[in-house]
C-alpha cells in the first residue's frame, strides 16, 4: 500500500491541529562514539555486499514526508514549543502504522515511533532523506523491535522490562568499554552496556538523546526517544541516506562489523518491499 502524498500531509496535518505532532529541536552535529559496542577507529566505508547492485542502497517503504509538511513547535528560531500533556506524538499514525505493521510483522507501536522519526528527520535535516525501513531494520537486528529477552514494548512505547546488553567487559568478543555512568543508566558499575531497543551505549545516548515523545525523560528503552535519537546519529555529519556511500559510513558508524551492516541492508530492502505490496 502507498500512502498518497495528499493522505499523509493530511494526517500530520490533523495531529499538528491537534497538538500531538511535535518535532523536538534538533541536536548539532557533533563527533561521537558508536551507538553499538562492537565500534572501529578509521570509520572508513565499505563497498556495498556482493548481493547488491553498486551504489545501492535498501529499498524504501511507503512513507516519505511531504517538503510543505510545516514544522510545529521545534525551538528552533524563536518557535513555541508547544505542550503536549499525555499525548504520544507518534499515535497520530497509528491507523496507518497498524496495516503496514502487519504487512512487515513488526508490532506497530515500533512502526508508529520509526515514520515519526522518519517525518521529524525530513523536517529538521531534509537533506538526510532517511527512511524509516532503515531504522526499522536497525531494531530488528539490535532487539526484535524491542522484544529481546522476554521484553515487550508497551502502549507508551517504553520496552519492559529493561533491555541491558551483555556486559562490555572484552569477552565473547565483545569491546572493553569501562563504566562510563556510574552505572546510572545501565545499572552496572563496572563496564558499560548497550541499552533499549536501539542498543545504546551510556555515552553516546548521552551525548545524542532525544525526549522524541516529549514526555520531560530521555529514555533509551523508550522506542520513541530511541528511534529519533538513532535517526539524528545517523544524519550527522551532513549525510545523505540516499547516497550508497553514505548510507554504509552512516550504519558502519553505528556498528562497524560488515555482516551487521549487510543484515540491515537485507532487513531494511525486505521491509520496503514488503510494505508496498
Amino acid at each position: 500500500m502507498v500512502l498518497p502524498g495528499v493522505l499523509l500531509a493530511a494526517l500530520v496535518a490533523l495531529a499538528v491541529t491537534s497538538g500531538a505532532y511535535l518535532v523536538p529541536k534538533a541536536l548539532e552535529a557533533v563527533p561521537a562514539p558508536s551507538a553499538t559496542p562492537a565500534f572501529g577507529a578509521d570509520g572508513a566505508s565499505v563497498p556495498p555486499p556482493v548481493w547488491a547492485s553498486p551504489g545501492d542502497v535498501p529499498g524504501g517503504g511507503v512513507v516519505s514526508a511531504p517538503p510543505s509538511l510545516p514544522v510545529p513547535g521545534t525551538g528552533i528560531g524563536g518557535l513555541p514549543q508547544p505542550t503536549v500533556g499525555n499525548t504520544r506524538p507518534a499515535d497520530a499514525l497509528a491507523g496507518w502504522a497498524s496495516e503496514i505493521g502487519t504487512r512487515v510483522s513488526i508490532p506497530v507501536v515500533a512502526v508508529q515511533a520509526y515514520v515519526y522519526a522518519e517525518l521529524v528527520t525530513a523536517q529538521t535535516t531534509p537533506g538526510c532523506h532517511l527512511n524509516w525501513t532503515t531504522l526499522a531494520a536497525i531494531g530488528e537486528v539490535e532487539s526484535s523491535h524491542g522484544s529481546v529477552n522476554g521484553a515487550v514494548l508497551g502502549a507508551d512505547g517504553v520496552a519492559l522490562p529493561a533491555i541491558i546488553g551483555l556486559p562490555l567487559d572484552g569477552q565473547g568478543g565483545r569491546q572493553l568499554i569501562p563504566d562510563t555512568d556510574q552505572g546510572v543508566m545501565d545499572l552496572d558499575k563496572t563496564y558499560d552496556r548497550a541499552m533499549g531497543p536501539m542498543q545504546f551505549i551510556p555515552s553516546t545516548w548521552k551525548e545524542t538523546a532525544i525526549d522524541a515523545d516529549r514526555d520531560g525523560v530521555v529514555n533509551p528503552n523508550d522506542v520513541d526517544d530511541a528511534s529519533l535519537t538513532a535517526a539524528v546519529y545517523l544524519c550527522k555529519g551532513g549525510r545523505d541516506m540516499s547516497n550508497a556511500d553514505s548510507w554504509w559510513d552512516a550504519i558502519l558508524s553505528y556498528n562497524a562489523v560488515r555482516p551487521y551492516a549487510e543484515k540491515v541492508f537485507r532487513v531494511a530492502d525486505d521491509y520496503g518491499r514488503r510494505s508496498k505490496m
